[in-house]
């Protein structure tokens, strides 16, 4: 089934020139990747932060799909834009000129989107001359190596018109993939650089398999357990607990309105990939402070050695803050994007109720109630996943990064652009990946 679906996809000349479209705007941006920003020493800037993996460099790094330690023109990547995303939508529920654009529908939208694109900008400038700052006082790293040739005021204006210019460009792209290509552009960059790395995973299990520091068998059974989780995510991110919603029948004019059975579907995990991307960056910057304190000062001060220890990736201290922070922010986040008041008020304008539930208050209620529970649910699932990579690297030696936030924002984007794909195949009745099933069409071309 899902060879015919390849096939099929080279059928449909829309589709067709969609996906090229996608793939070549990709490849612009993994081309990007290795364009050096003027004035850095990049082989020094490599070592440096390849030694940051478990700082909030780290964390940005994989962000930008390894732009960052090459400090290329996207060293930011395309954080600045999601970050501001995420403080739109916070200020939204605080902010009430904010919360009427959101309700406002297309117009409304293409507002926020603009003061998104402003808040890029802003950020990106905050964040290129603070990263600027902190690549001119390196100084000199190992080997004697320079960071910066010419340092000064004039280093930092450039570098901030650089890396910012790299983040608008990005953002373009990104919105460039959403209009023109296929799937979520902003996603699919990201998803691009996380899966530029699974090359240099495999090199590190071969390479292991050869000096036998793994066995055969355990790269197996590696393999195996690798499959059973994905497997797995992909269950947690598509499954939904359905609310029964009964419209009640309207005579308007000579017409009836109304009378059908709906549902109200909610997601297991309704907060995404932001709960841990807001842990990790938390449990990093202590991580990152440490960085930057001299070796001699860490030596006088053994209390500082040992919360740094305590802290640091793996240990049990790390996972169990990191796992305390990601049931909150699933909960903080659920409740700030999602408000039970609101789709009970639109339900009982629209004639809607859940049956045996009174509308109103006691709707508001129940769907609370009910979405409290499943995000229990879900919080749970995103920490094992997101502990899941510190167990498999301290516990059993796995050369590579797997699991976490990396492979929920894998799977999600995967699975949505495979979604959009989907939509385009059926709507021309060809099968698509899941088959014709829950569709009107036969799965053969009429």
């Amino acid at each position: 089934m899902a060879i015919q679906s390849f096939g099929n996809m080279a059928k449909i000349p829309e589709l067709r020139n969609r996906l090229l479209f996608t793939v070549l705007m990709l490849g612009v941006y993994r081309i990007g990747i290795h364009v050096p920003t003027p004035g850095v020493n990049g082989a020094a800037i490599a070592d440096f932060f390849q030694r940051q993996s478990g700082t909030i460099f780290g964390l940005f790094n994989m962000f930008s799909g390894g732009a960052l330690e090459r400090f290329s023109v996207f060293a930011l990547g395309i954080m600045p834009y999601i970050s501001a995303s995420i403080i739109l939508q916070l200020l939204t529920v605080v902010i009430p000129y904010l919360d009427r654009l959101s309700k406002e529908g297309e117009l409304g939208r293409k507002k926020i989107t603009q003061y998104t694109r402003y808040g890029t900008i802003l950020l990106s400038i905050i964040q290129g001359f603070g990263m600027s700052t902190v690549i001119e006082n390196m100084g000199n790293l190992s080997g004697g190596l320079p960071a910066v040739y010419n340092p000064g005021f004039g280093f930092r204006i450039m570098t901030v018109i650089t890396l910012t210019s790299g983040t608008a460009f990005l953002m373009w792209l990104g919105e460039q993939i959403s209009e023109r290509g296929i799937g979520n552009g902003i996603s699919l960059i990201i998803f691009a650089g996380i899966v530029a790395r699974m090359p240099a995973a495999v090199m590190n299990t071969i390479q292991a398999l050869k000096t036998e520091n793994m066995s055969l068998l355990f790269v197996l059974g590696l393999a195996t357990f690798m499959v059973v989780i994905i497997g797995l995510i992909i269950f947690f991110e598509r499954s939904q607990r359905r609310i029964p919603v009964q419209y009640a029948k309207r005579i308007i004019g000579r017409k009836m309105y109304g009378g059908q059975t709906t549902y109200l579907p909610l997601k297991i995990n309704t907060s995404g990939v932001i709960p841990p991307i807001f842990a990790s960056s938390i449990l990093m910057i202590p991580l990152t402070l440490f960085s930057f304190i001299p070796h001699d000062i860490l030596s006088k001060y053994t209390w500082l050695t040992s919360l740094q220890t305590s802290l640091g990736f793996g240990s049990w201290l790390h996972n169990v803050l990191y796992v305390a922070f990601i049931v909150f922010f699933c909960f903080f986040y659920t409740a700030v994007t999602f408000n039970p008041n609101d789709i009970a008020d639109n339900m009982k304008r629209y004639g809607g109720y859940i049956p045996g539930i009174r509308p109103g208050k006691k709707t508001a209620e129940y769907i609370d109630t009910v979405l409290t529970r499943i995000t229990v649910g879900g919080a749970i699932y995103i920490s094992l996943v997101c502990v899941l990579p510190n167990i498999l690297i301290t516990k059993a030696n796995v050369p590579f990064y797997f699991g976490g936030t990396a492979l929920l924002i894998v799977v999600g984007v995967a699975l949505d652009t495979i979604a959009q794909i989907e939509s385009h195949l059926l709507s021309r009745n060809y099968d698509g990946f899941l088959g014709p099933h829950g569709s009107k069409f036969t799965g053969r071309k009429g």
